[in-house]
């Protein structure tokens, strides 16, 4: 039984994201992400300037005159939505913890999946397969699919990326888009996401928050790793240790953007702090207009 706090806060993520689905992202997705072939939809009479190749001599042989065939873009996607639950994921400046901007942000995926028809599955990790949810249709099945990412307790709090793309690689057998959301604090996992990005249309969805790249000069303070519980006491009025530490953060956040530029993997980097519609916005726009 789920306590009635969090069927409130489904429904209630479930009436925001149905919003921002009709109001912002009506046809965004469908135009950015293509089906998986053409398939056959029916036959007419030849026009001139026909593709010859697609002549249906059977249908001719019988008609004693020319007919082709027409085909359409077979539509229905495979939408994995694959979910970072580490317990880095549970740090927030704001109003909301990264663990609770990628559950609203995986809902607004979800409900343009179903609106388009498509199956949505999801993939839950952290140094391990927590939970999986194979792709299927309906509101029912992404209701199911927000109520596990906001409920779901890991029984870790460590990351192993690696070991959650070696996952898919392994179970999914058609091609799928891919929504990988993570704060991607993790290393060894680049050559099995270049892997899965060339088989699948593989998304990174980075969710971040302004405070973990720098630190305010608020004196003494005991800074808590979420994944290793070990802590550590630091003196943030010592501007060297400040800048000695955004220089770090810089340069591992540096580092990981070259790497997925290099590998061509689209992006998307989320301010948990900010308002996360506009990126994605930003990115189905600029992404419609790269494909056409």
């Amino acid at each position: 039984m789920l306590p009635k706090e969090l069927i409130k806060k489904v429904k209630t993520i479930e009436l925001k994201t149905r919003k921002v689905v009709n109001d912002v992202f009506s046809g965004e997705y469908h135009s950015v992400f293509k089906g998986q072939g053409m398939e056959f939809s029916e036959v007419r009479e030849y026009m001139i300037g026909d593709d010859i190749r697609k002549i249906d001599w059977n249908v001719t042989a019988r008609s004693n005159r020319p007919f082709v065939k027409v085909y359409e873009e077979e539509r229905e996607l495979t939408v994995m939505l694959v979910v970072d639950a580490s317990g880095s994921g549970q740090f927030g400046s704001g109003e909301k913890f990264k663990a609770e901007i990628a559950a609203e942000i995986c809902a607004l995926l979800a409900f343009s999946a179903i609106k388009n028809n498509d199956k949505v599955g999801l993939l839950i990790f952290t140094d391990d397969i927590e939970k999986y949810i194979p792709p299927a249709k309906g509101r029912g099945h992404v209701l199911r699919v927000i109520r596990e990412i906001l409920y779901f307790k890991p029984n870790s709090r460590k990351t192993n990326i690696k070991k959650g793309l070696e996952y898919l690689l392994r179970g999914l057998k058609r091609h799928a888009i891919v929504f990988l959301v993570s704060d991607f604090d993790d290393t060894d996992f680049m050559q099995p996401l270049k892997i899965l990005n060339k088989k699948h249309d593989v998304v990174a969805i980075q969710t971040i928050d302004r405070r973990e790249l720098a630190l305010p000069n608020v004196g003494l303070i005991k800074l808590k790793d979420a994944e290793t519980d070990e802590e550590i006491w630091v003196d943030t009025t010592n501007r060297k240790f400040r800048e000695n530490y955004e220089n770090y953060m810089q340069e591992k956040f540096t580092k990981f953007q070259n790497e997925i530029k290099r590998i061509q993997l689209d992006h998307i980097l989320i301010n948990v702090a900010d308002n996360y519609i506009d990126p994605l916005v930003r990115f189905f726009k600029q992404r419609e207009m790269r494909i056409r």
